[in-house]
């Protein structure tokens, strides 16, 4: 795989230090999300522009599931599976932020 990606993708998924998975973004489905970013950038065949990574907790719980996305430096809060499929076309494939869902 070459790292040549267009966008990687942090979801957190409320893992700590010690290891547990407790939290308001684990609590709030962040591994479905995780799952639903992977279908659909499989669905839209960029998996060479786009990664994703479960990562532990940024400090922003109030706003679970929170979402980063690098190089572009956007965080999206209360994420949700329903917003997968809009951030995928909108931001990775049109190059529009979702203004909706920006921390």
């Amino acid at each position: 795989m070459g790292m040549d990606l267009k966008h990687h993708v942090f979801v957190c998924t409320s893992c700590r230090q010690n290891g547990t998975q407790k939290g308001k973004c684990f609590a709030n489905g962040a591994n479905d999300v995780v799952m639903k970013f992977q279908e659909v950038i499989d669905d839209e065949d960029i998996r060479d522009d786009v990664m994703v990574t479960n990562c532990g907790c940024f400090g922003l719980c109030d706003n679970g599931v929170v979402v980063a996305v690098y190089p572009d430096g956007v965080f999206y809060k209360h994420v949700t599976v329903d917003d997968v499929e809009e951030i995928v076309t909108s931001h990775f494939e049109e190059g529009n932020v979702v203004e909706r869902l920006v921390l």
